[in-house]
């Protein structure tokens, strides 16, 4: 018997759902930073053994979009709702009660999708609050398991794991089983910047900030990327370079490093700034950025 299926994982921003992908997959497929609205696509990680097969979908944070770029990230989560086998839904022991959609809840409710809601960060937190989260979810979601996990210290991340096979529906693989994500060199290597621009920048920076791969040549012993980072306005190219290059010159040096861990071998990095003014409410700039087809 074979088992196969696609396990979304969604949740309000900052829960840890890239940190408990990455973790499920083993891999770092997903960037992470403890800003909100870090992951803006919908990122599978493919986990193959010799009887299954399980596609897991990390999805941007649950908000009220304000301009067509969130837009276009809430599309992912409500894509994930649709095609799900297994619906993970995150929380975590310092987020409020209430901050929860309750749109998306009933949605997840009425799916008739079997539903894992995983609490994360329970090393946040005490046994007596956590037994009153179990509560809580437990009574918001009836029909659902309620799984305490610490996705950053890896705590019952592997009793999720098998509570996930258990659930899975039988059936053929979707994708080769030498396959680990639906994403290319270029789409990680533009994440990895982006990552750096999150955690080196503040304010509205890393939210105005798009990257594009211009070119990625791939040698025996090194890869050669030139990247464009896009900002919406002229006064954030100037930040984003620094005093005489050193904050571009920083930025490059630690996705180089990234890169090089991630690709496992030496790469070589070059950074370019460039104004596309309000490329987040553009349709055409969204589709050449991958966030609409």
């Amino acid at each position: 018997m074979h088992r196969s299926g696609f396990v979304n994982i969604i949740g309000n921003p900052n829960v840890g759902k890239s940190t408990l992908m990455n973790a499920l997959v083993g891999e770092k497929l997903s960037i992470i930073t403890s800003k909100a609205q870090t992951t803006r696509h919908r990122i599978m990680g493919i986990v193959n053994g010799e009887d299954f097969q399980i596609v897991y979908s990390d999805t941007p944070g649950i908000l009220d979009p304000n301009y067509k770029l969130q837009e276009s990230m809430m599309r992912f989560v409500h894509g994930a709702l649709k095609d799900a086998d297994i619906i993970l839904y995150v929380t975590d022991t310092q987020e409020s009660a209430d901050t929860a959609s309750q749109k998306i809840l009933e949605k997840v409710r009425l799916s008739g999708i079997p539903v894992i809601v995983v609490i994360n960060k329970i090393d946040l937190t005490t046994p007596e609050k956590l037994d009153g989260l179990v509560a809580l979810w437990q009574e918001r979601l009836p029909d659902a398991r309620v799984v305490p996990v610490s996705a950053l210290n890896n705590f019952n991340v592997a009793g999720l794991f098998d509570l996930i096979i258990d659930k899975l529906p039988e059936g053929d693989p979707y994708y080769s089983k030498d396959t680990l994500t639906d994403k290319n060199l270029r789409f990680f290597a533009s994440e990895i910047i982006r990552e750096k621009i999150m955690l080196y920048y503040s304010k509205e920076i890393p939210y105005s900030v798009e990257i594009a791969i211009d070119e990625y040549k791939e040698e025996p012993d090194i890869d050669r990327i030139s990247a464009v980072i896009y900002v919406a306005r002229d006064s954030q190219k100037g930040i984003i370079i620094g005093h005489k290059g050193e904050m571009l010159k920083k930025v490059g040096t630690a996705a180089r490093l990234d890169l090089e861990k991630f690709l496992g071998k030496k790469v070589f990095l070059q950074l370019h700034v460039k104004v596309n003014d309000n490329w987040r409410n553009s349709d055409r700039q969204l589709k050449r950025f991958g966030y609409l087809e």
